[in-house]
């Protein structure tokens, strides 16, 4: 059942052996470049934009085509935006993935959904296809009239491009070199800075026409009290859902009713990930899961979508008593719930775990490939805490390997039980 077999001591395993790199072939090199010709040409084309609306009634599209753990970083701005313009008409363009998310955001006057190119996460279509597509929701853009464009993501040249071919007059976002051409108002990029406040920087300028270098953050905590924290709002049914299911879901009646469906004993673990690199070992997991109910007395539950229910039914056998499962079970909303009543919420980097900050409870978080600094917990150390490996090839930011080509890559897989551990405990004391 232990995992020491399987612990990596990753100083005396790796020193002085080369690191695996992200390769990039000469032909995607050159294919980058002559999109970026293209872009450059087509940008050059562009009709000179109508003067944009200042009213404080005015219609703003706010683009973000990325998934869970990115429009959760949004939420902070979408807050601020609605303080700040309570008389606007605040349009969120996303992906179908992530209408459930947005759906019970009271800051948002509308959500229209698009089916960006290269964030479907199915097949790629023909080469033509998104610019054929780009032309159909720029159509449906026009008659709304937005008076501003905001596209959030700092490399997102598709949304820049869509923006401009819907005639919107202002369209604001990142100085990057592919989505420049398509800008009335270029922002200097900061790629040192956390994602929310990329997206904060970026909604305080279209309000106040004027960028801000605000330095009041501290790298530490990657928080400012200013922002504030990230949001989701959690109905009534989903909450009532969750109280439910705790109750049922026990494996013995004696204990329905205890002290052990309370809040301050449940720990729910999210073992999956979208990305390979960023897994942990199963049997790590699984004595994780054993130390905290044998140390501690903690409820265990594993949570996921329903492609991760078999890798949690696995985990979940390892361990006596069997925890719960709830993943497959859970709409986003009622996941929420369930999270909100945990003391914590262990996993790696994914966007389940955001969720469970968004609902005010503490994290901890298996980082691997990915820059913590841009992209790790929104909130104070105190309750919000990473692991990683410390190795020198992080963060790469890279994430697209296959199975066979993440076994070679140890900063996820290679952590440690007792670094992980450890920390989980400590949180658990305050």
């Amino acid at each position: 059942m232990r995992d020491e077999g399987e612990r990596v001591n990753l100083d005396a395993r790796f020193a002085g052996l080369p690191v695996p790199q992200p390769k990039q072939t000469k032909a995607k090199a050159w294919k980058q470049r002559l999109r970026l010709l293209g872009l450059q040409a087509i940008g050059k084309t562009l009709p000179k934009a109508r003067p944009a609306s200042t009213s404080d009634a005015r219609k703003i599209l706010l683009i973000r085509p990325d998934h869970l753990g990115d429009l959760l970083f949004l939420t902070p701005t979408l807050r601020y935006l609605r303080t700040l313009l309570p008389k606007a008409h605040l349009t969120l363009l996303l992906g179908p993935w992530g209408e459930a998310l947005m759906r019970g955001n009271p800051h948002l006057d509308e959500i229209l959904s698009c089916q960006f190119p290269g964030f479907t996460r199915q097949p790629k279509p023909s080469v033509w296809q998104p610019y054929q597509y780009l032309q159909e929701q720029a159509a449906l853009l026009r008659p709304h009239n937005f008076d501003q464009a905001v596209i959030l993501r700092f490399d997102h040249w598709w949304g820049a491009w869509l923006a401009a071919a819907a005639n919107i007059p202002q369209r604001i976002g990142y100085a990057t070199p592919e989505v420049i051409p398509f800008l009335t108002d270029p922002l200097p990029y900061r790629s040192n800075r956390h994602e929310v406040e990329q997206n904060w920087r970026l909604a305080h300028f279209a309000w106040s026409g004027e960028v801000t270098n605000d330095e009041r953050r501290t790298t530490k905590s990657r928080y400012t009290e200013s922002i504030g924290p990230l949001e989701f709002f959690i109905s009534p049914e989903e909450q009532a859902w969750a109280e439910k299911w705790l109750v049922s879901g026990q494996p013995s009646a004696a204990i329905r009713h205890s002290s052990l469906v309370t809040r301050h004993s449940l720990v729910v673990i999210h073992p999956g990930a979208g990305a390979t690199v960023k897994l942990w070992r199963e049997r790590a997991w699984a004595e994780l899961a054993q130390r905290l109910s044998d140390e501690r007395n903690c409820r265990i539950i594993f949570s996921g979508g329903p492609a991760e229910r078999d890798l949690c039914q696995r985990i979940a056998g390892q361990v006596s008593p069997k925890p719960m499962v709830a993943a497959g079970e859970t709409s986003l909303g009622e996941l929420a719930a369930l999270m909100r009543r945990a003391s914590l919420v262990i996993g790696p980097d994914t966007g389940p775990l955001k969720l469970a900050a968004a609902v005010g409870t503490s994290t901890l978080q298996l980082y691997g490939p990915v820059d913590p600094l841009k992209f790790g917990p929104w909130g104070g150390s105190q309750r919000h805490r990473i692991v990683t490996a410390n190795l020198p090839c992080q963060p790469c930011n890279a994430i697209s390997y296959s199975p066979q080509e993440a076994e070679a890559h140890f900063c996820a897989r290679g952590l440690s039980l007792q670094s992980v551990l450890t920390e989980a405990l400590d949180l658990l004391s305050d």
